[in-house]
């Protein structure tokens, strides 16, 4: 078996003092491209309980941006171009890209998600929630596709489970780790 090169600590003493020229940086997406933004925007909203925070159509190029996350609706605008400019400022948010026509093309295979072979990379997202057991028994009432459930694999107490488009998205909170 292998064993990390990554000694306790190491991550630390590689790790530098932000400059101040990054002061005001944000995590603010992840872009994920799907084949059908209805299913999509379906699981995202009725299934993980995000709202479309907005939505950037570029006919031009073939293809729309939808912006989904969690925040309070009340201050989702309702001016187009104020809203625009939320869903590109709002923190953690997820931009699902659709290339138009994917849907409809029967040759479409899908996207990579990034789990496997070859060229692993992309793994998955992570959705933090109150109890893990909760949300995972939600999920399997609504069908939702399972990757390790809370009790499955060498890690109890959390989960993965797939989006429409495969990605994979880890549902955990910080009560698995000892």
């Amino acid at each position: 078996m292998a064993t990390s090169s990554m000694k306790e600590g190491d991550a630390q003493k590689s790790c530098s003092e932000p400059d101040g020229q990054t002061k005001g940086f944000y995590l603010q997406q992840t872009m994920l491209r799907v084949k059908d933004p209805r299913r999509s925007l379906d699981f995202y909203t009725r299934v993980l309980g995000m709202r479309l925070l907005g939505q950037l159509d570029f006919p031009e190029l073939s293809f729309s941006l939808f912006f989904v996350g969690y925040c309070d609706p009340s201050r989702i605008p309702t001016d187009p171009l104020a809203r625009k400019r939320f869903a590109l400022t709002e923190p953690a948010a997820i931009e699902l890209t659709y290339n138009y026509g994917t849907d409809t093309d029967e040759s479409f295979q899908g996207y990579h998600n990034g789990n496997s072979e070859p060229g692993k990379g992309f793994g998955h997202i992570g959705l933090n929630v109150p109890d893990v057991y909760a949300a995972c028994k939600r999920f399997e009432e609504l069908d939702v596709k399972f990757i390790k459930k809370p009790d499955g694999g060498k890690i109890k107490g959390l989960g993965f489970i797939q989006d429409p488009d495969g990605y994979w998205i880890e549902i955990l909170n910080d009560k698995f780790v000892k």
